[in-house]
């Protein structure tokens, strides 16, 4: 019973973070549309290159990791 309702705390918990998220990028948007769209761009842009500089280092992490197996 309180494993159900802790699950559902973290349900309503996290929709309502997300609601509360939404409505301020909205607000945002109609308030200052072109420096939040140009902040939009920037933060997706930074995500994306952190994304790609993540796979480029995991990807020599385990290369790394096979040349010491091998050897």
């Amino acid at each position: 019973m309180t494993e159900s309702s802790r699950t559902r705390t973290k349900i309503a918990a996290f929709l309502a973070i997300l609601t509360l998220s939404a409505l301020i990028m909205v607000w945002l948007f109609w308030r200052f549309p072109v420096i939040t769209a140009v902040a939009t761009v920037a933060i997706l842009l930074a995500l994306g290159v952190s994304a790609r500089l993540a796979r480029l280092i995991d990807t020599d992490l385990t290369e790394m990791q096979r040349d010491k197996q091998g050897v």
